[in-house]
């Protein structure tokens, strides 16, 4: 009988000590078989986005070169020789330039989504400035004056302070952060 006790008691033993080990190495095998589904699931997120920025970084380059030429084409100097035609008043000059600003920047909203808010609040500034700056000028000068002075008087606050050079500051300063 104490044969027997003896026996079951190692058998016994060696069957915990077995499934202990068993257990251990199922936690193991459990370990790394999750781990490399992680990588795997981790390296598919990373293929994913490389792939994503292959497809935004032009479009997000091609957005900020349309809104470089949004404020090209706002600034004082590009403003007033593109709008400016020989027989306009004052008035007219002021409303061909203000609605020119408004309809570029009506073209050129949906760049919006491809700037940072920063930048994107610049841009907008600017263009405020610029509406701002030829309405002023144009309300500084009686209403039969001719409109090379509010053309004159554009360029001349515009001299002191042209209302893009910021926002084309900041785009600089963006794009050698992003791409630099």
């Amino acid at each position: 009988m104490k044969t027997i006790v003896f026996v079951l008691t190692i058998v016994v033993a060696v069957l915990a000590t077995l499934a202990i080990a068993g257990w251990i190495f199922y936690l193991l095998v459990k370990r790394y078989f999750d781990n490399q589904q992680k990588e795997r699931l981790l390296q598919m997120k990373l293929d994913e986005r490389r792939e994503t920025l292959k497809v935004m970084t032009p479009i997000r380059l091609q957005a900020y070169e349309r809104m470089a030429l949004f404020l090209e084409r706002i600034s004082p100097d590009s403003l007033v020789l593109r709008c400016w035609k020989p027989g306009m008043d004052l008035h007219m000059l002021q409303g061909v330039m203000t609605k020119n600003i408004r309809d570029e920047w009506e073209h050129n909203l949906s760049q919006q989504v491809y700037l940072s808010t920063e930048l994107w609040t610049r841009i907008r500034e600017a263009k405020d400035e610029m509406t701002s700056l030829v309405n002023s000028a144009a309300v500084s000068l009686p209403d039969t004056d001719d409109p090379t002075r509010l053309a004159a008087g554009i360029f001349a606050s515009a001299a002191k302070h042209s209302p893009c050079d910021p926002a084309l500051e900041a785009m600089h300063k963006e794009l050698n952060e992003l791409f630099g």
